[in-house]
């Protein structure tokens, strides 16, 4: 099964202050991502993820239904639990957002 990648904006916005290294390792696991979106650690539920890249995680939400695989968020260490909670108190723009992307 292949799935398609998608980014927020926001994620698009904090990848652009990296460094050429870190986003070439982004492009490969969305490589990866795109056969096998199930590869990073689970976050509460099977469907959030997340993957780390020395002290930086990249997460992300799998959509089955629709195929897709969404980018969305970045963090370090120390604000990871912050970064998470957003992400889950925002599912439902994130849900509405991918339907729309797909769509597209």
């Amino acid at each position: 099964m292949i799935y398609k990648i998608f980014h927020a904006q926001t994620f698009d916005k904090k990848l652009e202050k990296f460094e050429k290294e870190f986003v070439k390792w982004v492009d490969k696991m969305e490589d990866q991502l795109v056969e096998n979106p199930y590869v990073g650690d689970q976050i509460r539920v099977p469907w959030f993820r997340e993957k780390k890249y020395g002290k930086y995680r990249i997460y992300y939400l799998i959509y089955d239904d629709v195929k897709a695989v969404y980018m969305v968020g970045i963090s370090d260490k120390d604000d990871q639990q912050m970064v998470i909670n957003t992400i889950w108190l925002l599912l439902d723009n994130f849900n509405e957002e991918i339907k729309r992307l797909v769509e597209k």
